[in-house]
């Protein structure tokens, strides 16, 4: 049975301010957990239920194991229906603008993304086409954030975000930058060569105008019927898609 004082503690890390302070944050379900276990991520500490149905020869790098009832674990999860199985992992270092690579790969930036569920079906996507690294402006809502976490669904655990002043990251990667925009060129029109930056803009006002300045190209994707926009996860998408299109070619 879990003590107040423990349930108190990972209660504390459904909110930013503690996840910080502790530097941890939660991920639950055997299969999200599984795929952090098999990560460069350090779990810190396992919670399940009898009915988790894990392997503990699997569990021999966690540093503290805990089998609890699935009461106490509806006490601590962040869901409405837990799911057996709730880690504590460890967050990654933040990494400084100059030592991030952009030369010859592509990387998604993020201008003030504020939905969990669009940020982690982004990552989502990055992690199905191979993208490595998302870069989110300072405003966009946190990837640990566990509604973000759990949408991501393990992708989080493969992928690289960073937190950054957009404007002056751009200054520094100098490659092209291509924003994902209304009115521009056809992305089907677009070249994509071995490099470059996909800004996609917040979900109400797009992207910012000082941002906007420092773009070198405006792409539209092209649409057929009369919807006012497409979803930003969406656009991410077919951007990414049309990026290993052309490098296929």
């Amino acid at each position: 049975m879990l003590s107040k004082s423990q349930i108190s503690f990972v209660k504390s890390l459904h909110y930013k301010k503690f996840r910080k302070e502790h530097r941890l944050f939660i991920v639950e379900g055997i299969k999200s957990v599984s795929e952090y276990m098999h990560s460069k991520y350090l779990i810190k500490e396992l919670f399940f239920t009898e009915d988790a149905n894990l392997k503990l020869a699997n569990l021999s790098q966690i540093l503290k194991v805990n089998q609890i009832t699935y009461q106490d674990l509806t006490r601590i999860s962040t869901l409405s229906t837990p799911q057996n199985v709730l880690a504590l992992v460890q967050l990654p270092e933040d990494k400084d603008i100059e030592s991030i690579n952009f030369a010859n790969t592509f990387t998604l930036a993020l201008d003030g993304i504020q939905d969990p569920g669009n940020l982690g079906t982004i990552i989502r996507v990055a992690d199905w086409f191979g993208m490595k690294q998302i870069i989110c402006s300072e405003d966009s809502v946190e990837a640990f954030n566990p509604k973000v976490v759990q949408s991501s669904m393990g992708s989080l655990s493969r992928i690289n975000i960073h937190y950054l002043n957009l404007s002056k990251t751009f200054k520094i990667a100098k490659i092209p930058i291509y924003a994902a925009m209304l009115k521009g060129t056809s992305i089907n029109k677009t070249e994509f060569k071995n490099e470059g930056i996909i800004l996609l803009g917040n979900e109400g006002k797009g992207i910012s105008a000082e941002l906007l300045k420092q773009v070198d190209h405006h792409v539209t994707i092209p649409g057929f019927g009369e919807a006012e926009s497409l979803n930003v996860a969406i656009s991410a998408s077919l951007f990414c898609y049309e990026i290993k299109r052309n490098y296929l070619k």
